[in-house]
Protein backbone atom coordinates (compact mmCIF):
# COMPACT_ATOMS: atom_id res chain seq x y z
CA UNK A 1 0.00 0.00 0.00
CA UNK A 2 3.02 2.59 1.03
CA UNK A 3 4.90 1.95 -2.56
CA UNK A 4 1.43 2.48 -4.04
CA UNK A 5 0.59 5.97 -2.36
CA UNK A 6 4.50 7.02 -3.61
CA UNK A 7 4.17 6.04 -6.84
CA UNK A 8 0.77 7.87 -6.88
CA UNK A 9 2.01 11.07 -5.42
CA UNK A 10 5.47 11.51 -7.46
CA UNK A 11 2.85 10.80 -10.65
CA UNK A 12 0.49 13.99 -8.88
CA UNK A 13 3.93 15.99 -8.99
CA UNK A 14 5.76 15.12 -12.48
CA UNK A 15 2.06 16.19 -13.62
CA UNK A 16 2.15 19.29 -11.29
CA UNK A 17 5.42 20.10 -12.55
CA UNK A 18 4.32 20.14 -16.22
CA UNK A 19 1.92 22.03 -15.69
CA UNK A 20 3.81 24.72 -14.17
CA UNK A 21 6.70 24.33 -16.59
CA UNK A 22 3.92 24.72 -19.22
CA UNK A 23 2.48 27.84 -17.70
CA UNK A 24 5.55 29.35 -17.71
CA UNK A 25 6.37 28.98 -21.12
CA UNK A 26 3.17 29.81 -21.91
CA UNK A 27 3.59 32.88 -20.06
CA UNK A 28 7.25 33.06 -21.41
CA UNK A 29 5.84 33.25 -25.05
CA UNK A 30 3.50 35.41 -24.17
CA UNK A 31 5.29 38.23 -22.63
CA UNK A 32 7.68 38.21 -25.87
CA UNK A 33 4.64 38.56 -28.18
CA UNK A 34 3.31 41.40 -26.35
CA UNK A 35 6.58 42.92 -26.32
CA UNK A 36 6.93 42.58 -29.86
CA UNK A 37 3.84 44.00 -30.30
CA UNK A 38 4.68 47.15 -28.29
CA UNK A 39 7.55 47.70 -30.49
CA UNK A 40 5.83 47.07 -33.80
CA UNK A 41 3.37 49.51 -32.75
CA UNK A 42 6.22 52.08 -30.91
CA UNK A 43 7.89 52.07 -34.81
CA UNK A 44 4.73 52.36 -36.18
CA UNK A 45 3.72 55.79 -34.29
CA UNK A 46 6.77 57.07 -35.53
CA UNK A 47 5.39 58.19 -38.81
CA UNK A 48 7.40 60.45 -41.36
CA UNK A 49 6.31 63.75 -41.57
CA UNK A 50 4.06 65.81 -44.35
CA UNK A 51 5.63 69.20 -43.65
CA UNK A 52 7.66 70.25 -46.38
CA UNK A 53 11.23 71.04 -44.96
CA UNK A 54 14.61 72.53 -46.09
CA UNK A 55 18.20 73.90 -44.60
CA UNK A 56 17.76 75.83 -42.04
CA UNK A 57 15.12 74.33 -40.67
CA UNK A 58 14.50 73.13 -36.64
CA UNK A 59 12.17 70.61 -34.68
CA UNK A 60 10.73 67.38 -33.96
CA UNK A 61 9.72 66.80 -37.37
CA UNK A 62 13.64 67.35 -39.11
CA UNK A 63 14.59 64.56 -35.92
CA UNK A 64 12.18 62.06 -36.68
CA UNK A 65 13.83 62.13 -40.30
CA UNK A 66 17.07 61.90 -39.40
CA UNK A 67 16.43 59.03 -37.66
CA UNK A 68 14.97 57.51 -40.56
CA UNK A 69 18.44 58.47 -42.65
CA UNK A 70 20.10 56.97 -39.57
CA UNK A 71 18.65 53.47 -39.62
CA UNK A 72 19.65 53.24 -43.46
CA UNK A 73 22.91 53.93 -42.66
CA UNK A 74 23.90 57.49 -43.13
CA UNK A 75 26.09 59.22 -40.60
CA UNK A 76 23.66 61.84 -39.08
CA UNK A 77 23.13 62.89 -35.65
CA UNK A 78 20.04 63.37 -34.61
CA UNK A 79 20.09 67.47 -33.47
CA UNK A 80 16.92 68.67 -35.05
CA UNK A 81 18.97 70.85 -37.36
CA UNK A 82 18.37 70.51 -41.01
CA UNK A 83 22.10 71.25 -41.65
CA UNK A 84 24.78 70.13 -44.43
CA UNK A 85 24.90 66.70 -43.70
CA UNK A 86 21.17 66.00 -43.83
CA UNK A 87 20.96 68.00 -46.94
CA UNK A 88 23.36 65.60 -48.80
CA UNK A 89 22.01 62.42 -46.92
CA UNK A 90 18.49 63.12 -48.58
CA UNK A 91 20.22 64.10 -51.79
CA UNK A 92 22.28 60.80 -51.65
CA UNK A 93 18.83 58.93 -51.12
CA UNK A 94 16.77 60.97 -53.98
CA UNK A 95 19.99 60.55 -56.91
CA UNK A 96 19.92 56.81 -56.00
CA UNK A 97 15.84 56.14 -56.61
CA UNK A 98 16.30 59.29 -59.29
CA UNK A 99 15.51 56.42 -62.27
CA UNK A 100 11.74 56.50 -60.19
CA UNK A 101 11.22 59.80 -61.47
CA UNK A 102 11.75 61.65 -57.55
CA UNK A 103 13.28 65.12 -58.35
CA UNK A 104 16.52 65.72 -56.76
CA UNK A 105 17.07 68.85 -54.45
CA UNK A 106 18.09 68.06 -51.12
CA UNK A 107 14.51 69.43 -49.63
CA UNK A 108 12.22 66.61 -47.59
CA UNK A 109 8.89 66.93 -49.59
CA UNK A 110 6.10 64.51 -50.27
CA UNK A 111 7.73 62.90 -53.41
CA UNK A 112 10.71 62.00 -50.76
CA UNK A 113 8.44 60.47 -47.70
CA UNK A 114 7.04 58.28 -50.86
CA UNK A 115 10.19 57.33 -51.42
CA UNK A 116 11.22 56.25 -48.06
CA UNK A 117 7.81 54.60 -47.02
CA UNK A 118 8.86 52.50 -50.15
CA UNK A 119 12.20 51.65 -50.00
CA UNK A 120 11.29 50.55 -46.28
CA UNK A 121 8.45 48.17 -47.52
CA UNK A 122 9.97 47.26 -50.43
CA UNK A 123 13.26 47.08 -48.69
CA UNK A 124 15.28 48.65 -51.82
CA UNK A 125 18.95 48.79 -51.30
CA UNK A 126 20.37 52.13 -50.01
CA UNK A 127 24.31 52.60 -50.47
CA UNK A 128 24.65 56.13 -48.23
CA UNK A 129 27.23 58.06 -50.48
CA UNK A 130 27.12 56.11 -53.44
CA UNK A 131 25.54 58.44 -55.86
CA UNK A 132 27.15 61.79 -53.84
CA UNK A 133 30.08 61.82 -51.44
CA UNK A 134 29.65 63.37 -47.58
CA UNK A 135 30.88 66.69 -47.56
CA UNK A 136 33.98 67.03 -45.77
CA UNK A 137 35.15 70.20 -46.55
CA UNK A 138 35.66 73.67 -44.67
CA UNK A 139 35.67 77.43 -45.93
CA UNK A 140 38.58 79.14 -45.43
CA UNK A 141 37.86 83.51 -44.98
CA UNK A 142 38.75 84.90 -48.36
CA UNK A 143 38.19 81.62 -50.25
CA UNK A 144 36.81 80.11 -53.25
CA UNK A 145 35.78 76.83 -52.31
CA UNK A 146 34.32 73.82 -54.41
CA UNK A 147 30.33 73.08 -53.68
CA UNK A 148 30.27 69.70 -52.22
CA UNK A 149 26.98 69.14 -52.95
CA UNK A 150 26.01 70.92 -56.05
CA UNK A 151 22.48 69.31 -56.63
CA UNK A 152 21.25 71.05 -53.56
CA UNK A 153 18.56 73.19 -54.68
CA UNK A 154 19.71 76.10 -52.09
CA UNK A 155 23.51 75.86 -52.72
CA UNK A 156 25.35 79.33 -52.74
CA UNK A 157 26.94 79.84 -56.10
CA UNK A 158 29.19 82.80 -56.32
CA UNK A 159 32.64 84.12 -56.47
CA UNK A 160 33.84 81.94 -52.73
CA UNK A 161 31.41 79.12 -53.92
CA UNK A 162 32.36 77.47 -57.20
CA UNK A 163 30.41 74.24 -58.84
CA UNK A 164 32.59 71.10 -60.05
CA UNK A 165 34.20 71.31 -62.95
CA UNK A 166 33.06 67.81 -64.12
CA UNK A 167 29.59 68.93 -62.53
CA UNK A 168 26.84 68.39 -65.15
CA UNK A 169 22.69 68.08 -63.71
CA UNK A 170 21.62 64.48 -64.55
CA UNK A 171 18.59 65.76 -64.68
CA UNK A 172 18.33 68.32 -67.84
CA UNK A 173 15.25 68.98 -69.58
CA UNK A 174 13.83 71.40 -71.53
CA UNK A 175 10.83 73.10 -70.40
CA UNK A 176 7.68 74.01 -72.82
CA UNK A 177 7.94 77.48 -72.57
CA UNK A 178 8.78 80.02 -75.52
CA UNK A 179 12.30 80.57 -76.98
CA UNK A 180 13.38 83.76 -78.85
CA UNK A 181 15.00 81.12 -81.00
CA UNK A 182 14.26 77.78 -82.70
CA UNK A 183 18.12 75.69 -82.37
CA UNK A 184 17.95 72.78 -80.08
CA UNK A 185 20.76 74.75 -77.73
CA UNK A 186 22.12 72.98 -74.50
CA UNK A 187 21.14 77.18 -72.92
CA UNK A 188 17.23 75.60 -73.30
CA UNK A 189 17.47 73.37 -70.96
CA UNK A 190 17.07 73.46 -66.70
CA UNK A 191 16.85 71.61 -64.16
CA UNK A 192 13.76 69.27 -63.93
CA UNK A 193 12.45 70.53 -60.67
CA UNK A 194 13.15 74.38 -61.94
CA UNK A 195 11.52 73.25 -65.87
CA UNK A 196 8.26 72.62 -63.86
CA UNK A 197 8.22 75.56 -61.92
CA UNK A 198 9.31 77.88 -65.23
CA UNK A 199 6.24 75.82 -67.31
CA UNK A 200 4.05 77.20 -64.56
CA UNK A 201 5.35 80.91 -64.31
CA UNK A 202 5.10 81.18 -68.24
CA UNK A 203 1.43 80.03 -68.12
CA UNK A 204 0.65 82.91 -65.37
CA UNK A 205 2.57 85.11 -67.50
CA UNK A 206 0.31 83.91 -70.10
CA UNK A 207 -2.62 83.82 -68.17
CA UNK A 208 -1.91 87.60 -68.01
CA UNK A 209 -1.77 88.65 -71.49
CA UNK A 210 2.15 89.01 -71.33
CA UNK A 211 4.93 88.58 -73.84
CA UNK A 212 7.45 87.17 -71.75
CA UNK A 213 10.27 84.68 -73.56
CA UNK A 214 12.85 82.67 -71.78
CA UNK A 215 16.09 83.30 -73.56
CA UNK A 216 19.25 81.31 -71.47
CA UNK A 217 19.31 78.30 -69.15
CA UNK A 218 22.13 75.74 -68.35
CA UNK A 219 25.28 76.46 -69.45
CA UNK A 220 28.31 74.29 -69.19
CA UNK A 221 31.70 75.22 -67.31
CA UNK A 222 33.47 75.12 -71.02
CA UNK A 223 30.76 77.08 -72.54
CA UNK A 224 31.12 79.91 -69.46
CA UNK A 225 35.04 79.12 -69.79
CA UNK A 226 35.02 80.19 -73.23
CA UNK A 227 32.26 83.45 -72.53
CA UNK A 228 34.41 84.76 -69.61
CA UNK A 229 37.60 84.96 -72.07
CA UNK A 230 35.81 86.52 -74.42
CA UNK A 231 34.57 89.24 -71.80
CA UNK A 232 38.08 89.77 -70.52
CA UNK A 233 39.29 90.46 -74.43
CA UNK A 234 37.11 92.73 -74.69
CA UNK A 235 36.65 94.91 -71.93
CA UNK A 236 39.16 93.53 -69.69
CA UNK A 237 39.37 91.18 -66.11
CA UNK A 238 37.45 93.19 -63.64
CA UNK A 239 34.86 94.62 -65.82
CA UNK A 240 34.12 91.07 -66.92
CA UNK A 241 33.91 90.00 -63.34
CA UNK A 242 30.96 92.62 -62.88
CA UNK A 243 28.49 91.07 -65.42
CA UNK A 244 30.38 87.89 -65.95
CA UNK A 245 31.42 85.02 -63.87
CA UNK A 246 34.16 83.27 -64.29
CA UNK A 247 33.61 79.19 -64.98
CA UNK A 248 32.73 76.97 -62.15
CA UNK A 249 31.14 80.37 -60.70
CA UNK A 250 28.18 80.59 -62.95
CA UNK A 251 24.55 79.51 -61.80
CA UNK A 252 23.98 78.78 -65.05
CA UNK A 253 26.18 75.51 -64.89
CA UNK A 254 23.52 74.68 -61.83
CA UNK A 255 20.58 74.33 -64.19
CA UNK A 256 18.55 76.57 -61.84
CA UNK A 257 18.88 79.51 -63.81
CA UNK A 258 16.77 80.79 -66.83
CA UNK A 259 17.54 84.37 -67.99
CA UNK A 260 13.98 85.89 -69.45
CA UNK A 261 12.90 88.89 -71.34
CA UNK A 262 10.54 89.86 -73.88
CA UNK A 263 9.88 91.55 -77.29
CA UNK A 264 10.03 95.17 -75.87
CA UNK A 265 14.05 94.81 -75.23
CA UNK A 266 13.83 93.15 -78.49
CA UNK A 267 14.73 89.99 -76.47
CA UNK A 268 18.14 91.34 -74.92
CA UNK A 269 18.96 90.99 -71.32
CA UNK A 270 19.12 94.73 -70.35
CA UNK A 271 18.05 96.47 -67.21
CA UNK A 272 15.70 98.07 -69.23
CA UNK A 273 13.35 94.77 -68.81
CA UNK A 274 12.60 96.28 -65.27
CA UNK A 275 10.19 98.72 -66.82
CA UNK A 276 8.55 96.24 -69.07
CA UNK A 277 5.38 94.80 -68.35
CA UNK A 278 6.96 91.63 -68.37
CA UNK A 279 9.57 93.16 -65.77
CA UNK A 280 7.28 94.34 -63.30
CA UNK A 281 5.23 91.31 -63.17
CA UNK A 282 8.31 88.86 -62.85
CA UNK A 283 9.62 91.33 -59.33
CA UNK A 284 6.16 90.61 -58.12
CA UNK A 285 5.66 87.32 -58.92
CA UNK A 286 8.47 85.42 -59.48
CA UNK A 287 8.61 84.24 -55.66
CA UNK A 288 5.21 82.64 -56.18
CA UNK A 289 6.82 80.10 -58.30
CA UNK A 290 9.78 79.15 -56.50
CA UNK A 291 12.26 81.78 -58.21
CA UNK A 292 14.46 85.03 -57.09
CA UNK A 293 15.74 88.10 -59.17
CA UNK A 294 19.28 86.21 -58.16
CA UNK A 295 21.02 90.00 -58.38
CA UNK A 296 19.22 92.30 -57.28
CA UNK A 297 19.12 96.29 -57.35
CA UNK A 298 21.40 97.85 -54.69
CA UNK A 299 22.57 94.84 -53.26
CA UNK A 300 25.90 94.76 -56.00
CA UNK A 301 28.23 95.12 -53.02
CA UNK A 302 26.74 91.62 -51.63
CA UNK A 303 26.27 89.75 -54.49
CA UNK A 304 29.51 91.20 -56.69
CA UNK A 305 27.66 91.83 -59.62
CA UNK A 306 25.66 93.76 -61.43
CA UNK A 307 21.72 94.18 -60.94
CA UNK A 308 19.90 91.61 -63.80
CA UNK A 309 16.31 91.92 -63.64
CA UNK A 310 16.63 89.45 -65.77
CA UNK A 311 17.97 86.50 -63.90
CA UNK A 312 16.23 84.18 -62.42
CA UNK A 313 17.19 81.50 -59.79
CA UNK A 314 15.12 78.71 -58.65
CA UNK A 315 15.22 78.25 -55.01
CA UNK A 316 11.76 76.06 -54.46
CA UNK A 317 8.96 78.70 -53.13
CA UNK A 318 9.79 78.96 -49.21
CA UNK A 319 12.79 80.42 -49.78
CA UNK A 320 11.82 82.26 -52.63
CA UNK A 321 8.89 83.82 -50.40
CA UNK A 322 11.30 84.45 -47.14
CA UNK A 323 14.09 85.79 -49.38
CA UNK A 324 11.54 88.02 -51.52
CA UNK A 325 9.65 89.80 -48.71
CA UNK A 326 12.71 90.37 -46.73
CA UNK A 327 14.00 91.81 -49.75
CA UNK A 328 17.66 90.26 -49.32
CA UNK A 329 20.02 88.32 -51.15
CA UNK A 330 20.45 84.20 -51.30
CA UNK A 331 23.91 85.28 -49.22
CA UNK A 332 21.90 86.88 -46.82
CA UNK A 333 19.75 84.14 -46.63
CA UNK A 334 22.14 81.47 -46.70
CA UNK A 335 24.18 83.25 -44.10
CA UNK A 336 20.73 83.71 -41.47
CA UNK A 337 20.34 80.07 -41.75
CA UNK A 338 23.51 79.26 -40.44
CA UNK A 339 23.12 81.56 -37.78
CA UNK A 340 19.99 80.10 -36.80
Amino acid sequence: MLHKYISTTLCVCVIATSLVACSQETDTKQSAATSQQQSNEAQEEVILPDQHLQKGDRGKDVEIVQQHFINLGYPLSVNGMYDELTTWAITDFQLQLKDDDIEVTGMYDQQTKEALNHQSSQNVKIDPGQAIKQPTQKQQKNETTTIDNPYDVLALINKQHALPADYIPEDLVTPDVRFPFTEDLPKKQMRKVAAKALEDLFQAADDESLDLFAQSGYRSYERQEAIFTANIEKNGEKAANKYSARPGESEHQSGLTMDVTSPSVDYDLVIAFEDTPEGKWIKKHASDYGFIIRYPKGKEDITEYQYEPWHLRYVGKKAAKEITEANITLEEYIGNLQHK
